[in-house]
């Protein structure tokens, strides 16, 4: 046969061979159409299949026979090749003959939708039936299945996530969503051509997810909020990876994520009851920040534009309480006095960075600063630390994070301390022998302007303790020459013995302005409240508070009042309380005071605060203006607040009104052409 078909191209017979051959196979595929179009139900496709096997079986002899027709009458006569004149043939008298193109395409989408429902398919046949599709050419694939498929299957989808979202949750309506979508690759996987894998996920994406996603988050019970609540991870986790399949998915989780965060937080700061506790506050603040930090990790893939609006939104509603700087505060002071006792080094790390990403958040850092400022110089000086690497660790991750201008005074208050310890060596050294038995002395000098000492009018001291004074007094300006020593009577501490009816002693640890009040009774058995004032010269409130811790605290008692009550009045007589009673030796007695500041005492910092900016806004106007000569006032304001804004943002009515102050000690001048524009002046 090979001979004959070489003969006849040789012989110039090359055409009619050729349209023989077209003609033969046309008829045969005639004939073949007729045998598939008789086969009935779960038949068609198998005969179907098996008459296209048959065929390109047939297809591969022939091309042997006719190679050399192929090789040379082909190519001059600009004809289609054999193999694919073939399938040409089969594609136009098999899959486009009208009684067979339909019946196929309903049979595949038949077959499809019955798997969809939870049927099992044959899907060997499915493969071989769409691998012959492709084999006719792409377009035969695509334009007499793809597109239908699609089309149908975007009709399916939608009606059916219709259906899920009237009766399911937004968890359960998630796992179904991915459950289909895991078919559908699946099934692309097995029997469709993997082109088509793209496209129908992005069909079941638009029906399932993009059409839904506003309704989902928002559910009632069970949407993006009630998930947050409830640490949902596993759900989500799988909105967080369904979602970021649709265009603006995870927009619409982080947007709705941001909304609930500023709303749950503004509740939390502003809510009057937690104000009460700051330590509670903080670490309400440090557990919401833990909760979402871990939902983030594991349920968004730790993804960075979360972080950030979690970030965002804890500097939103932290910087809505004005007081948050010193309720941080006083959350460290807690922790360090007491709160990290038996805690191992890592702990007490841990529990620090925490404190230092709310720090982060503070638009006002430097009122953190003078509040942290007060905590830390009130544990040192009562001795109350709990460790000194915590308290330096603390400060060396406020140097990294503000810069060594923010800790300098922290850092040498902790030289103060140091020094003190020296000094009362050598005091001791060199003068034990006039000190003699009187009492003992302990000294902490605090160089002024590195700690926050108020100005305090200096009380009475007893004449036994004032000899002391000034013999420390005499040896450390004779040691120190050109410096002043002014005592701080209202931050010291005293331990005095005491012996009360019974010959029960117990040494008292108190004040020294409680100290001053007991000693009195050394020599009086009651006294008035006119009669202690004018005695100690204590100023008032001070004394009301210090009568209060010493004559109204239950188990601390030790001075009696009348008329008895929980106030101190000024008709008051207080008497020495012989009938105190203590199972402990020891005996600290605290002076009332309250935690957190006092409405007065809040005003008086606020303004120490806002005093304290001028020079530093002034100093930022000056640097700008010298390296950029001539600036109008919108852009002075701006980069001020760009400069400053890592301890405060500094307020633009402010800025306006150093400005002028600058203009009139003659820093800067208005441009006489254009008022709204400055100019340095050298």
């Amino acid at each position: 046969m090979c001979r004959s078909a070489y003969n006849m191209v040789l012989h110039k017979y090359g055409e009619k061979l050729y349209n023989g051959l077209e003609s033969t196979m046309t008829w045969r595929l005639k004939e073949i159409s007729k045998s598939i179009e008789a086969a009935q139900g779960g038949l068609f496709l198998e005969e179907l299949n098996a008459k296209w096997m048959d065929h390109n079986k047939a297809l591969q002899m022939i091309r042997d026979i006719l190679m050399y027709m192929d090789r040379t009458y082909v190519p001059t006569s600009h004809r289609t090749p054999v193999h694919e004149l073939g399938l040409n043939l089969w594609r136009d008298h098999i899959i486009h003959y009208p009684m067979i193109h339909g019946r196929l395409l309903d049979t595949l989408l038949d077959l499809i939708h019955r798997e969809r429902m939870g049927e099992v398919i044959n899907r060997g046949l499915m493969r071989s039936i769409t691998k012959m599709l492709m084999d006719l050419g792409p377009a035969v694939y695509q334009d007499d299945f793809e597109k239908p498929f699609l089309e149908v299957s975007a009709s399916f989808y939608s009606g059916e996530s219709q259906e899920f979202i009237e009766c399911c949750d937004c968890g359960n309506y998630l796992k179904k969503a991915e459950r289909r979508l895991n078919e559908e690759m699946e099934r692309v996987s097995h029997y469709l051509d993997a082109g088509s894998e793209a496209k129908i996920t992005s069909v079941v994406e638009k029906e399932m997810i993009a059409n839904h996603m506003h309704r989902l988050v928002h559910m009632e019970n069970s949407g993006l909020v009630n998930m947050l609540i409830d640490d949902k991870y596993e759900d989500l986790g799988r909105m967080y990876t369904l979602f970021r399949r649709v265009p603006d998915g995870l927009s619409t989780i982080r947007d709705m994520m941001t909304s609930y965060l500023r709303e749950t937080g503004k509740h939390l700061v502003t809510d009057p009851e937690r104000l009460k506790d700051p330590v509670e506050f903080v670490q309400c603040l440090l557990n919401e920040k833990d909760k979402h930090d871990k939902i983030i990790n594991v349920a968004f893939g730790n993804d960075k534009t979360f972080q950030n609006a979690l970030n965002s939104s804890f500097e939103f509603f932290i910087n809505l309480n004005n007081r948050s700087p010193e309720f941080i505060s006083l959350y460290v002071d807690d922790k360090l006095r007491k709160g990290l006792k038996g805690a191992t080094e890592e702990d007490v790390e841990g529990i620090l960075d925490k404190v230092m990403m709310l720090f982060r958040y503070l638009q006002e850092k430097d009122v953190f600063e003078k509040y942290y400022k007060q905590h830390l110089a009130k544990r040192l000086l009562s001795g109350k630390t709990v460790s000194d690497d915590a308290e330096r660790s603390m400060i060396v991750k406020l140097k990294t994070e503000c810069g060594y201008q923010f800790t300098s005074k922290l850092e040498g208050m902790f030289t103060d301390m140091k020094t003190s310890q020296d000094t009362m060596q050598d005091f001791y050294a060199k003068k034990s022998e006039e000190l003699g038995d009187g009492p003992t002395l302990d000294v902490h000098i605090l160089t002024t302007g590195s700690w926050p000492t108020q100005p305090s009018p200096p009380c009475s001291l007893p004449p036994e303790i004032l000899a002391v004074c000034e013999k420390f007094r005499g040896y450390y300006l004779g040691t120190h020459s050109g410096r002043r020593l002014t005592w701080q009577t209202n931050m010291g501490t005293a331990d005095i013995k005491a012996t009360f009816g019974k010959s029960q002693k117990h040494e008292l640890n108190v004040s020294t302005y409680q100290m001053c009040v007991l000693m009195l009774f050394n020599t009086s058995d009651g006294l008035s409240y006119k009669d202690i004032e004018q005695a100690t010269e204590i100023p008032s409130t001070d004394l009301k508070r210090c009568l209060q811790s010493l004559a109204c605290v239950k188990g601390k008692n030790v001075l009696r009042k009348e008329p008895m009550s929980k106030d101190i009045s000024e008709d008051d007589t207080f008497y020495f309380n012989d009938k105190f009673t203590s199972k402990l030796v020891k005996v600290k007695i605290g002076t009332v005071v309250a935690a957190k500041e006092s409405e007065p005492e809040k005003q008086e910092t606020r303004q120490r605060v806002e005093e304290d900016r001028k020079p530093q806004i002034e100093a930022a106007i000056v640097r700008i203006m010298k390296s950029r000569r001539v600036l109008d006032h919108n852009s002075i304001v701006s980069e001020v607040t760009k400069q400053l804004q890592a301890r405060f943002l500094p307020n633009p009515v402010i800025i306006k009104k150093r400005i002028e102050s600058l203009i009139e000690r003659e820093f800067l001048e208005r441009d006489k052409a254009d008022r709204k524009l400055y100019r340095y002046l050298a």
